[in-house]
Formats: C-alpha cells, structure tokens, sequence
C-alpha cells in the first residue's frame, strides 16, 4: 500500500500493527515508520481509540504505546504478502483452500472475506483459482488430539495416550511429550515413554486420546534436543528387517542422497563407505530409496533386503528382454 496516498484510517491501521508488534514502541518511532510527525502518530492513535480499541501511553524512559485491556479486541491487520503466504500455506498443506465444508478452506474464506478489498483481492484470487494436488501420504490426526498434546508440551506435563497400532491392537502407556513433526505429511509425537523407558515417535493420528496426569513434577526433554533430527533417527531404528549395504564410493558423494530413516552412513575406507539400518519395507527400501543412489552397492546383510533387490533386479531385466510388443 502506497502511504503517501493512504487515508488516515488506513494509516491509523498500520499504526496498530506497529504497536501489536512491538509494545513499547515510542511516537517517534512509528513516525519514522511511517514518515510521518509524532503529532499525526498521536492523531493516528485517538482513531484507534475512537473506533474502541484500547491503546494505552506510558511516558518515561521505558514508556510508548501498547494495546490495553478492553471490551473490544483489536482487529488483525494483515498486508497483501501475508494475506497471500496464509492462503499458500494452506495449499502447500494440500488443502482444498476454496471448500466451504473443509475446517482449514471454511477458516480461510472467513479470513479473506474480512480483509480490506486492496489486502484481500489477490488472496481471494488465488482461493478461487489454485489448486493442491492431494498428498496420497498425508493422514491428519485429530486436531482435539493435537491440541491436548500441545497443551501437555507446553506446560510439561506427563500424559496417559491410548494408541492404535498399524496391526489394529490398542493400548495405553505413560509418555513424556517433548515434540510434535510434520514430516511429509505425518505427524509424529516424540516423546519418552516410560513403558519401556527409552525415547519413541509416535503417530498422531493413531492416538485415541490424551489424558493429562496430576503429578508435580515437570518434564522436559534432554539438553540439546533437535526434534527433527531425533524423529529422523527413531524412524531409520528398531524395524523388524536389519539392513546393512556397503557402496563403492565415498562419504560425501553418498550422503546426499541418504535419509535419517535409511540408517546410519560410516567411512569404510577412502572409497567405500556402509549404511546400517532397519527398515520394515524392504521392498520400498529397494525399489525406491536403494534405486534412487546412483553409485555401485553390495547388500552385505539383511536376507529380506537381499531378497528385494533381487526383485527389483530381476523386474528390471525382465523389461529389456521383453520383445517389443510383446505384452
């Protein structure tokens, strides 16, 4: 939005979204923002009052302008750029942004429909127009669920999940949560789990329910926690099928092409290096992640990793020795 040609209400706005992002902040300061006086700033914020949103003063060294306690909340302010980072968000979630009966398409229309037209226009736009392909591995777990684990998270606090397992068997544990990932459209609850006392990741959306347990003590995750790299590594560990895989080839140059979730990459020697993991898909193992690397490899380890290469292999020439119209 042009300034120099904004009305004072609209200047009255952007004066509000100044104070909501930094209380405190003095007179001479959203002037400078807004390269205006200090007296129209002061003109600005008795609109604000006017319209009933309370903007407190403070003089004084540590004194300026915050949003005070009243009847009325203050109305979100939002620019074109954020306005349409919201509705892309929402589409890089793959969701339908323009369905009425979906939670986050339904949020969105009452959103854009609030906006000013010069900040809501192109929003709306792109609402109408673009459209997300829907993820085949995305599962979203219950957001009542996933607000009770945030919850417990945030205030440290020891929960009581009942889980449904991929088999279908249900069961309760005691955990500790410390983290909630998004990862590739799953989400996962990292936490302790004192059933079998060590760290687990845990689907959200096979989680029945969360009950929070009265207990003064607090919990908190180890120091130095990095909740991607820990889910990463829970999912590469503890599978049925052991895989163990040397390639022909440095470190550096396989490296970027393996995941957490393959297992642990190591230096053999300068020229060779080996991947142990586990993995409870072989075929997938093979097929998709161990076919995506192109450097020669040896499956040292692991009869059903084996058994998939083969497989995988033997598809492979069975397609080049197909005649040609041969089906």
């Amino acid at each position: 939005m042009d300034l120099d040609a904004a009305s004072p209400t609209a200047r009255a706005l952007r004066c509000l979204e100044l104070v909501q992002a930094q209380p405190g902040i003095t007179a001479d300061q959203i002037g400078d923002r807004l390269g205006v006086t200090g007296r129209a700033v002061r003109r600005y914020v008795s609109i604000l009052r006017d319209a009933g949103i309370p903007i407190d003063a403070t003089t004084g060294p540590y004194g300026g302008y915050r949003l005070g306690r009243g009847r009325r909340p203050p109305p979100l302010v939002f620019t074109s750029r954020e306005a349409l980072a919201l509705v892309m968000a929402a589409l890089d979630g793959h969701h339908d942004a323009a369905a009425t009966d979906d939670p986050v398409g339904a949020a969105l229309g009452k959103l854009v429909s609030a906006l000013p037209d010069h900040v809501g226009s192109q929003a709306a736009a792109m609402r109408r127009y673009a459209l997300a392909a829907p993820d085949r591995r995305a599962v979203r777990p219950d957001p009542g669920v996933s607000s009770d684990l945030v919850d417990a998270i945030a205030a440290r606090r020891r929960v009581r999940l009942g889980y449904r397992s991929e088999r279908g068997s249900v069961w309760e544990a005691e955990v500790d949560p410390w983290a909630i990932v998004i990862r590739h459209g799953r989400w996962y609850l990292l936490c302790h789990a004192h059933h079998v006392g060590e760290r687990r990741s845990y689907r959200v959306d096979r989680v029945e329910h969360v009950d929070a347990l009265a207990s003064a003590a607090t919990v908190a995750p180890p120091d130095g926690f990095d909740p991607v790299a820990t889910l990463e590594e829970q999912l590469g560990s503890g599978w049925e099928h052991a895989t163990h895989v040397v390639f022909d080839a440095p470190v550096a140059s396989v490296e970027r092409f393996v995941g957490r979730p393959m297992g642990r990459l190591a230096e053999l020697d300068g020229d060779r290096c080996e991947l142990i993991g586990t993995t409870s898909n072989p075929a997938m193992y093979a097929g998709e992640w161990l076919a995506a690397i192109p450097y020669p490899f040896t499956v040292v380890g692991g009869d059903e990793l084996r058994d998939a290469v083969r497989a995988v292999a033997d598809r492979f020439t069975a397609a080049l020795s197909r005649p040609p119209g041969d089906r």
